[in-house]
């Protein structure tokens, strides 16, 4: 068996394969940073030397191994480290340099590296190390200088990979002492209410007050689960929705649901709001408050509210759901998920202002509508349906000079923009008002209504 063990080994050397590398890989592809947990830290620790690497026995269970590295960084002589290479200790892309975790780190530097891979703050590792939060952040810059880490995440995959963090239920090694949430007068206690919002700049919010969601990759992360509805995604549709032909080198996703976890997890809260299972992760049914689900339940009133015919009843729901948008759905977040979002969402809006529209003029309130008609048509100067309704709301308050000027203006845009003329709805709209027939703008024929809502 350890001739054949050799004989793949040169194999795999022989065409530029590191087995360590390959070793590698195969370990941190069965582990996942949202199910880390720290391990109690030994008496050796305190003296500077490392905590035993986890590795899987037989039965799939972690076990402990003897450390592959003393104090002062050496390899150690016993049997297993002579027998190869140790594995690279870090999730970034392969690049030359010391693989031990303590090489180059003074004991406190490798007790900061120790706590950053158990997920806690600078402010939590200043309280458990006695040490001043300056210091601590020090500590942190040396130990990313030392090992070649790029930010924060590598160092917490690379205190995994070198065995300072272990699979568990959480991520800490003991209960961190915070005041009981108030309980209210009637003695029972209430969940913490998370809201997330996506119809306009990604928004969290815990009790009413705003989260930091980090940067952009993880904000578009959490942005594809509040989208899911519920529904579990794959870590490869969170990497082809978020970063599409230009996936990261190293696997990020669980670090960054790892961070959004800590992030939306309220203070004592029992449970996380993310799921992880065997088919990927998503938001916990019940547990966030999504617009985008309010938003669902308005248009399905409003859909009755349109069968009924209770035009009233309509504007006061399109109104509550216009309401929801904050502005440009997912504006600034990257990936392919959220700019067919922003698309399908915008569109989404254009329809609900024209529905509401329609109504207001068959109600009378055709100076509303002009406002909100007004405002939707300079956001979007080509779109002929917004124009059309404009012109006949100007036009039945009395406005038909303005009525003919919006039509003047769609089509030198639509000229210079497109090299097109009017379409059929815009030129029939303004002979309509030319003619002052009243009737025909009344109520637009069935092919010129607004577009559906869903």
């Amino acid at each position: 068996m350890e001739k054949a063990a050799q004989k793949v080994s040169s194999l795999l050397s022989g065409v530029g394969i590191p087995i360590a590398s390959l070793m590698r890989q195969a370990y941190l592809s069965q582990l996942d940073v949202d199910s880390i947990s720290c391990r109690p830290v030994p008496s050796a620790c305190r003296s500077g030397a490392l905590p035993a690497p986890v590795t899987p026995d037989r039965s799939g269970c972690p076990g402990p191994r003897a450390p592959p590295y003393r104090v002062d960084g050496a390899r150690q002589t016993d049997q297993s480290a002579a027998r190869g290479a140790a594995l690279p200790t870090t999730a970034t892309t392969a690049r030359p340099g010391p693989a031990g975790p303590g090489t180059g780190l003074g004991p406190q530097e490798r007790r900061v590296l120790a706590a950053v891979g158990c997920g806690l703050r600078d402010d939590e590792i200043a309280d458990a190390l006695g040490l001043p939060e300056e210091r601590v952040a020090e500590h942190l810059a040396r130990v990313l200088a030392a090992l070649g880490l790029r930010d924060r995440a590598a160092a917490i995959v690379h205190a995994f990979d070198a065995g300072l963090v272990a699979p568990g239920r959480g991520p800490r090694t003991g209960p961190v002492h915070r005041p009981a949430p108030p309980v209210p007068a009637g003695g029972r206690s209430r969940s913490p209410e998370l809201r997330i919002s996506v119809l306009g700049p990604l928004r969290a919010r815990l009790d009413g007050r705003p989260l930091s969601l980090g940067h952009l990759r993880q904000q578009a992360v959490l942005a594809a689960l509040a989208l899911g509805a519920g529904r579990t995604l794959s870590r490869r549709e969170l990497l082809d929705g978020v970063w599409g032909t230009e996936p990261p080198a190293a696997n990020v996703v669980p670090v960054y649901v790892y961070r959004l976890r800590r992030t939306l997890r309220s203070d004592g809260g029992p449970d996380p709001v993310i799921e992880h299972g065997p088919l990927g992760y998503r938001l916990v049914p019940g547990a966030v408050d999504v617009d985008l689900a309010r938003l669902e339940e308005l248009l399905a009133g409003i859909g009755a509210a349109d069968r009924a015919g209770d035009p009233a009843e309509g504007v006061r729901l399109c109104s509550r759901a216009l309401e929801l948008f904050r502005g440009e759905p997912l504006e600034g977040l990257p990936g392919p998920l959220a700019e067919l979002e922003r698309l399908r969402l915008g569109r989404r809006r254009t329809a609900l202002v024209q529905r509401k529209a329609e109504w207001q003029l068959g109600l009378g309130r055709c100076a509303e509508a002009v406002a909100e008609l007004s405002a939707l048509s300079g956001e979007h100067p080509l779109d002929e349906p917004v124009a059309a309704l404009l012109m006949r709301a100007l036009y039945r308050t009395g406005r038909q000079a303005e009525a003919l000027r919006v039509f003047d203006r769609v089509r030198r845009r639509l000229a210079d923009d497109l090299g097109v003329a009017p379409s059929m709805l815009l030129r029939r709209t303004r002979r309509m008002i030319l003619c002052g027939d009243e009737a025909g703008l009344g109520r637009p024929a069935p092919a010129d209504a607004a577009a559906p809502l869903m």
